[in-house]
C-alpha cells in the first residue's frame, strides 16, 4: 500500500481466524461531531444533507406519479423493485470496479447520472408527457448508479478521515440520512399539493449540486491515500474468498443479512398493526415511522458518540432489536406499540452502524471496495426477500406473529451469533460488579485459566 500525507494507516488484515483485538481504551472517547473537524469529510457532510433530503423527496413523489398514472399499488412496488434490481445482480461487480477506479471521481460520475435522472424525470413531468414507463426507467437507471454509488460512498468515508474517525463518521452519515427521512417526506407532500409532483422531482435533480460542489472542492492531498486493485482476473472470486476467510467480516455481515430479511420488514408489519389491530389508519403508521425514525437518529448520534466499533456491541444490539420487536407483537395497546418503536429504532442503527464500521475498519483498504458491496447487497437485499415472506405469515397467522417471527429470527441470530464469535475469539462470558454496576464482557479464556492456576 502505497504511503504520503495522510495515508490509510488501518491495520493490515490478519488471514487466521481470530477476532480483532479491541481497540485501547483512549480509542473510545470521542466527540459526536468530532470528524467534522475534517475539512474534505465537512464537505461531504453538507452536500449529503442537502441531496438526502431530495432523495426522500423524489421516493415519496415516485409513489405518489406511479399511483396517481395507474391505480395499482402492484406497479408501485414493481417501481421500487427496479431499485434494487440492479444492486442484488450486479453490486459484487460493482464493488470491483469501485476497488479499482478513483472513488471520488466515481462519486461525482454516480451523483452527476442521478442528479440528471431527476431532472429527465421533473421535465416529463411537467411537460405533460410522463407515463408509468418513464418512471420505470428511472428508477431502474437510478438502481445502476448505487450499484457503483454505494460501496464508493460507503469506502471513500475512510479515504477522507482515516481509521481513527471512521466509526464517528458512519455514524453522522446515518444520522443525516435519517433527519432526512424526517425532513424530505413532509416537503415532498406540502410541494406535491402545493406545485406537483414534477417540482419535486426538480427539487431533487438540483439537489445533486450540493455533493458535487463538496467532491470538487475538496483537497486531494488531505485524503488518505489507498492503493488501487489492479486490473485482473478473479477478483471478484478474490473478494469473497477474502471474506470467507475473515470470520470477523463473514459474521456481522451474516447478522446483519438475518436482521434485514426477517426482522426489517416495517412497511408490512406498520401498516397491518395501524389498520387491522389498532384501526386507526394513517395518522398511527405516519406516527410509528416518525418515533422510528427519531430513534434511527438517536441510535445514530450515540455511536457517533461511542467512537468504536465493538462486536459485542453489535451482538447486544441484535439481541435488544429482536426483543424489542416480540415485546412490541404483544402490545395490547396503540400508545404502548407507538412507544416502543423508538427503542427499536435505536437499537436497529445502532447495529447498522457498528456492523458498517467494524467490517470497514477491518478490511484491506485495497478490498474495501468488494467487502463493502457485498454488505450493501445483502443489507439491501434483505428486504425484497424477506418482505413476501412477512406478508405469508401475516396473512397466514395474523401481524403479531409475523413481527414475532422476525424479532425472534433476529435475536437467536444474534446470539449464535455472539456464541460463534466467542470461540473462535477464544473468549468467555464473563458477568461481575464494578463500582457497585452489574457488568457484562467478553474476556480471554487465557486469563480464566492463568488466575485458576494462580
Amino acid at each position: 500500500m502505497s504511503s504520503g500525507p495522510g495515508a490509510d494507516s488501518a491495520p493490515a488484515p490478519t488471514t487466521h481466524d481470530t477476532v480483532p483485538p479491541a481497540p485501547a481504551e483512549g480509542a473510545r472517547k470521542s466527540s459526536m461531531f468530532s470528524s467534522l473537524k475534517v475539512r474534505n469529510y465537512r464537505l461531504f457532510f453538507a452536500g449529503q444533507v442537502v441531496s438526502n433530503i431530495g432523495t426522500w423527496m423524489q421516493r415519496i413523489a415516485q409513489d405518489w406519479l406511479v399511483l396517481s398514472l395507474t391505480g395499482s399499488a402492484t406497479a408501485v412496488g414493481v417501481t421500487t423493485a427496479l431499485q434494487f434490481v440492479p444492486m442484488l445482480f450486479f453490486g459484487l461487480y460493482g464493488g470491483v470496479l469501485v476497488d479499482r477506479l478513483s472513488k471520488r471521481r466515481t462519486l461525482l460520475g454516480t451523483q452527476a447520472a442521478m442528479g440528471l435522472t431527476g431532472v429527465a424525470l421533473a421535465a416529463l413531468t411537467l411537460s405533460g408527457h410522463v407515463q408509468v414507463w418513464h418512471v420505470y426507467v428511472a428508477a431502474f437507471a437510478v438502481g445502476l448508479a448505487t450499484v457503483l454509488d454505494n460501496p464508493a460512498r460507503q469506502s471513500f468515508v475512510s479515504e477522507m478521515v482515516g481509521p481513527a474517525q471512521l466509526q464517528n463518521a458512519v455514524s453522522l452519515n446515518s444520522a443525516n440520512f435519517q433527519s432526512a427521512r424526517l425532513v424530505g417526506p413532509a416537503v415532498a407532500g406540502l410541494m406535491i399539493t402545493g406545485v406537483g409532483t414534477g417540482w419535486a422531482f426538480l427539487a431533487n435533480g438540483l439537489s445533486f449540486v450540493a455533493p458535487i460542489t463538496g467532491l470538487l472542492l475538496m483537497r486531494a492531498r488531505e485524503l488518505h491515500v489507498v492503493e488501487r486493485a489492479p486490473r485482473g482476473k478473479g477478483q471478484l472470486r478474490e473478494g469473497l474468498r477474502y471474506v470467507a476467510g475473515r470470520p470477523d467480516l463473514i459474521w456481522p455481515i451474516v447478522l446483519v443479512g438475518f436482521v434485514g430479511t426477517f426482522g426489517f420488514n416495517f412497511p408490512v408489519y406498520l401498516t397491518a398493526f395501524a389498520d387491522d389491530v389498532f384501526h386507526a389508519g394513517a395518522g398511527s403508521y405516519s406516527l410509528f415511522n416518525t418515533l422510528m425514525a427519531v430513534g434511527s437518529l438517536i441510535g445514530a448520534l450515540l455511536a457517533a458518540r461511542r467512537g468504536t466499533a465493538r462486536l459485542r456491541v453489535l451482538v447486544a444490539a441484535g439481541i435488544a432489536f429482536g426483543v424489542l420487536e416480540l415485546v412490541a407483537a404483544a402490545a395490547p395497546s396503540l400508545w404502548l406499540f407507538a412507544l416502543l418503536m423508538a427503542p427499536i429504532g435505536v437499537f436497529g442503527m445502532t447495529l447498522n452502524v457498528t456492523a458498517n464500521t467494524s467490517i470497514q475498519m477491518g478490511t484491506d483498504p485495497a478490498m474495501r471496495g468488494r467487502v463493502m458491496a457485498l454488505y450493501m447487497m445483502v443489507f439491501l437485499g434483505g428486504s425484497p426477500v424477506g418482505a413476501p415472506i412477512a406478508g405469508w405469515i401475516t396473512d397466514a397467522y395474523g401481524v403479531r406473529a409475523g413481527l414475532a417471527a422476525g424479532g425472534a429470527v433476529s435475536a437467536v441470530a444474534a446470539v449464535a451469533i455472539g456464541v460463534i464469535l466467542t470461540r473462535i475469539g477464544g473468549l468467555r462470558l464473563a458477568v461481575g460488579w464494578r463500582h457497585g454496576h452489574p457488568t457484562v464482557r467478553f474476556v480471554p479464556r487465557e486469563r480464566e485459566e492463568l488466575a485458576a492456576a494462580a
